[in-house]
């Protein structure tokens, strides 16, 4: 390749010879030209962002049961494809590198954490919650009754809707008699 072909294909240069105003083709490289969108050829999945209580609307690309990315939806009514930083942040809070992914337990006393698997953590809570609700549930005070526990607190997610908390109030309430319940809606 000469000298004089190597110089024309700068898009710099084709502009000065084309007169052209530095839009379009002028302007652009073989590698430009060839650039796709980084979610190319991915899966898309409508979601609504978790972290508050707008529910802005985000399109989650994924390829290959790989997370791609995340953006705003621009058919949202709410959000109309913008999402705030955390929001935005969402694809790097669930890939980044030192993202905690397992279940970490500091049992009393100790210095250390260790890993334990989910249905063990899980069931470690349910007796927790069972043995709060047990020690401190009072079924009447003064000859009225009372059937309740203070002992144990809810606090819901900003994204749950209202059939959600319905069902939660339902749960805690009535199941288990607690009277701590609240969401971060709120707050």
């Amino acid at each position: 390749m000469n000298v004089k072909d190597l110089l024309t294909r700068w898009p710099v240069v084709q502009q000065i010879l084309t007169r052209g105003d530095g839009m379009h083709a002028d302007a652009a490289s073989d590698r430009t030209r060839n650039l796709v969108p980084k979610h190319h050829g991915a899966q898309v999945a409508r979601s609504v962002c978790p972290y508050c209580a707008v529910g802005c609307g985000q399109l989650v690309y994924h390829k290959d049961g790989k997370l791609i990315s995340i953006e705003g939806d621009p058919e949202s009514p709410i959000s109309r494809g913008r999402l705030c930083p955390k929001g935005s942040d969402s694809h790097e809070l669930l890939t980044h590198a030192n993202r905690e992914t397992r279940v970490k337990y500091r049992r009393p006393h100790s210095t250390k954490w260790e890993e334990l698997d989910l249905e063990t953590a899980m069931d470690m809570i349910a007796q927790r919650v069972w043995d709060s609700r047990e020690h401190t549930f009072v079924e009447a005070r003064g000859g009225e009754a009372l059937m309740q526990t203070t002992a144990i607190a809810h606090l819901g997610g900003a994204t749950l809707d209202n059939e959600e908390n319905y069902l939660l109030k339902k749960l805690f309430a009535g199941g288990l008699g607690m009277v701590c319940i609240s969401n971060q809606a709120r707050i």
